[in-house]
């Protein structure tokens, strides 16, 4: 499926040099402090109407990202800028206006929904919460929500445990509309659901993206689901960013060592292609104790002095794309 370009012009959304640090107690007697750099200096734009699919291994910062953006954790150092105007550090009434435009789909449809509340208060709450609309308005609101997620009007009367997980999800999409956002971080809205599921509710992200002029941040770890998604796509490893660029360059001609070997290993549904393997060594190291120079040099198979002394920035590659690699560098 083709995904329609985004719109131009100034970026809606910029996350600059954000970063997250935990102060980490460890030893018999918890003497040893030591630090979690569970992110440490990530970059990116978001415009209106584009997906960027962040994308890695399971306890690469991809989830500290998203929650850093939507403001449920204080970021340790960064910026985070909404149409140019700098929330990284908002309180009260500021952090409110900020929350309205940047919602988010969760993973789990199954513990994301109040199981003692109907559907329709659940898609509601948002209204209430910030005083949007006469009780008439709000259930008017409701029921046009739940038409755009696909479900009939009367599932506002109905509790979360009869539904589907699709449908529990798409409950949950409505529920991040109902403030009319301009942003929404999906943190893995459909790994919970079975695959022939997962279609339905990718392809209602993308027809919400196209009616609504909404900017994802998708976080995910499935490849199939990114390339299905994704106008752009960066690659985490480790807290950082080692590249990102336009989803065709990174499937297609990934130019960092660990964007390829996560290319390499991503299933085909043709049995009768063949492409090269790239087997990585060893496993992630610990964030409390990241090797020096780059990050990935313990399991890259091209890696020289240089990677091993000295930690590689983004560089651009084109138009676009960037890569954090000194064997790109030259």
């Amino acid at each position: 499926m083709s995904v329609p370009a985004a719109s131009v012009g100034a970026p809606l959304l910029e996350v600059e040099g954000l970063a997250k640090h935990f102060d980490m107690a460890t030893g018999l007697l918890k003497r040893t402090r030591l630090v979690l750099r569970a992110v440490d200096g990530v970059s990116f734009t978001l415009r209106r109407g584009e997906t960027l699919c962040i994308v890695g291994e399971s306890g690469c910062g991809k989830s500290t990202v998203g929650k850093l953006v939507l403001r449920l954790m204080q970021p340790t150092a960064g910026a985070i800028k909404i149409d140019g105007s700098d929330v990284g550090a908002a309180s009260g009434e500021a952090l409110r206006a900020f929350r309205k435009r940047v919602q988010m789909i969760f993973q789990d449809p199954f513990a994301s929904l109040n199981p003692r509340l109907r559907a329709g208060t659940i898609i509601g709450e948002p209204l209430e919460n910030y005083g949007l609309g006469s009780g008439r308005e709000r259930e008017a609101k409701v029921a046009d929500l739940l038409s755009r997620v696909g479900l009939r009007p009367e599932a506002a009367e109905k509790f979360p445990f009869e539904f589907s997980g699709g449908q529990r999800q798409r409950i949950g999409i409505a529920r991040a509309l109902a403030l009319s956002p301009d942003v929404i971080v999906a943190d893995e809205p459909v790994s919970a659901l079975d695959v022939s599921v997962q279609a339905q509710v990718l392809n209602l992200l993308v027809d919400l993206r196209e009616a609504l002029g909404l900017a994802y941040i998708f976080i995910s770890h499935d490849l199939g689901v990114v390339e299905h998604i994704a106008h752009r796509v960066a690659v985490m490893y480790l807290g950082r960013i080692v590249e990102i660029g336009d989803k065709a360059t990174i499937f297609s001609a990934p130019r960092h060592p660990y964007t390829q070997a996560l290319m390499a290993a991503a299933p085909i549904a043709d049995p009768r292609a063949k492409r090269q393997e790239i087997l990585l060594e060893g496993d992630v190291p610990s964030p409390l104790n990241p090797p020096k120079g780059c990050a990935f040099h313990p399991r890259c198979p091209h890696a020289f002095a240089r990677c091993r002394a000295e930690a590689p920035t983004l560089t651009a590659r084109g138009e676009g794309h960037q890569a954090a690699c000194h064997l790109e560098q030259g």
